[in-house]
């Protein structure tokens, strides 16, 4: 082993810490600059001696920004050309592509919804088309890995598709190219019942204010007696569209954020005049996947006793990341500052090992930790939101959870209508109905234990009604079958009677005003 050692050229010499040549230039002083010489060497070493060509690119992106990245948390990041341009379009609520929404499994795409003025819409695609070919590429002889990787490289140039309609057994050929297509950020709305109406907002992107004002002024404006804003699974997106939209709710002035970092001056986020105002009852529905900017809308509306925040403790994202644009059109994601709501709490959850490990010692010195919404309420800390109304989603039993991962309610309705024809929008699932899945799932070669097949009754209907009026009338109908026999919805609907008193503090003389 020492022969070896001794036997490297010079520059793997330097990797192994021998010391420099006499003569050399002394190193700065300059912590950076000392760092990215160390940095330089030791690729010089790696891009001279590996056994096989480097990938520079590769190496430097992936390797060197994002593994040093890594070691500072998990937001912080470092955008490619491709990565970069995904996120300026989803700031602004666009992607490009052909819009629509698919089903995929290995073997199987089915189109769930088309979007208004889409490529797909223009060409005639719609609800229970089965794209069986791309560009010639048969679909049903790849696995999933492939078919992710035929539609990525798809979605940018023009395509040639083959497609079966609904109750047909021949393919059509559709050539279609590529546009710039909006993405909602409100991707449901309807009523939920007389009064009540029912939004779910999937991120914040700059033109989410104005989809939740368009919204409710679609569901009936102020005449409605109550709305259900479902932030479950809503990711953040951009703080300023988060003020934006708790201004539509909140009184003018009102503070929404307060942001601290190092480098950067404090800074406060209020509420201004919004072009609208909804006085409405409201009930906020939030679960693990709530994060970030979304976060800081739920936490505006809850401290200032704005709405009932129901569901479970939300993620705990509480950190400011500034993206900056670099050369070669690669961008830099860095952690820069921390979210601190009204009373003065971080939304931040302790990260272990990471410089997020201890989140509140940011808090000011003169914060004495007791933190209260504007009536009085006491709040939580430590971490994310917790709900003024704390219930959790039914849990699916691992039978269910099975045939949801293998996608066999879709096949089965894709294969109902074929059989059958189209459905009428009357169509409720009946024991028939039920034992022509489990027909189907027998020569799936799936097993019905009774255990499961008798105690999932109910969800199996949903799940079956769910799918045939997501391939027969779209996503929007499958989507309110889906929503109506959700748990959580259902029980956020019945704190409406109840909001005034949970909004109470529990002590008048508690009552304090978030700073």
């Amino acid at each position: 082993m020492l022969s070896k050692i001794q036997s490297v050229p010079l520059a793997l010499s330097i990797l192994l810490g021998a010391p420099a040549l006499s003569g050399q230039s002394q190193v700065p002083e300059d912590e950076v600059t000392r760092a990215v010489i160390q940095f330089t060497r030791v690729y010089s070493a790696v891009q001279e001696n590996f056994m096989d060509p480097v990938d520079s690119q590769q190496a430097i992106y992936n390797g060197g920004i994002r593994g040093a990245l890594a070691e500072l948390d998990p937001f912080s990041n470092f955008f490619d050309p491709d990565q970069l341009d995904q996120l300026k379009q989803f700031a602004v609520g666009k992607t490009k592509g052909f819009g629509s929404v698919l089903y995929v499994q290995p073997g199987k795409i089915l189109v769930l919804q088309t979007a208004e003025g889409s490529p797909s819409r223009r060409a005639g695609l719609g609800p229970g088309d089965e794209i069986v070919s791309v560009n010639g590429t048969r679909i049903d002889r790849l696995d999933m890995q492939s078919l992710v990787d035929l539609l990525q490289r798809s979605r940018s140039q023009t395509v040639r598709l083959g497609v079966i309609r609904p109750g047909k057994f021949v393919s059509e050929e559709f050539e279609l190219h590529p546009a710039e297509i909006p993405t909602p950020s409100a991707d449901k709305v309807f009523t939920l019942a007389p009064g009540i109406g029912y939004i779910h907002l999937n991120a914040f992107d700059i033109k989410t204010p104005q989809e939740i004002a368009e919204s409710i002024q679609k569901l009936g404006g102020e005449k409605l007696e109550g709305l259900v804003l479902d932030l479950r699974d809503n990711r953040g997106g951009v703080l300023d569209a988060a003020t934006a939209a708790a201004s539509l709710f909140l009184m003018p002035d009102q503070l929404v954020i307060t942001q601290r970092g190092r480098r950067s001056p404090e800074k406060s986020f209020k509420t201004f005049s919004a072009p609208v105002h909804f006085n409405m009852p409201l009930v906020l529905l939030v679960n693990g996947a709530t994060a970030s900017a979304a976060e800081v809308f739920v936490a505006a509306l809850q401290e200032h006793d704005r709405a009932v925040v129901a569901g479970g403790p939300t993620f705990g994202k509480g950190v400011v990341e500034s993206v900056a644009e670099l050369s070669h059109k690669t961008g830099l994601a860095l952690t820069t500052a921390q979210y601190f709501t009204p009373s003065g709490r971080s939304i931040q959850r302790p990260l272990p090992g990471t410089a997020l490990a201890n989140p509140e010692s940011a808090l000011r010195s003169d914060s004495n930790h007791d933190f209260r919404t504007a009536s009085g309420r006491p709040l939580a800390h430590g971490g994310g939101i917790s709900p003024d109304a704390a219930f959790h989603g039914a849990e699916l039993d691992p039978w269910v959870t099975f045939l949801n991962q293998r996608g066999l309610f879709t096949n089965f309705a894709s294969e109902y209508l074929t059989v059958r024809g189209k459905i009428n929008e009357q169509f409720v699932p009946d024991e028939q109905t039920l034992e022509l899945f489990k027909n189907f799932l027998n020569r799936q070669r799936v097993l019905t234990p009774d255990e499961y097949w008798q105690a999932d009754q109910d969800y199996l209907k949903l799940r079956i009604q769910t799918e045939l009026f997501n391939l027969v009338f779209g996503l929007e109908a499958g989507d309110q079958i889906e929503v109506r026999g959700d748990p959580q919805v259902r029980q956020a609907m019945e704190l409406f009677p109840r909001i005034d008193a949970l909004l109470k503090p529990a002590t008048p003389d508690l009552a304090v005003a978030p700073k």
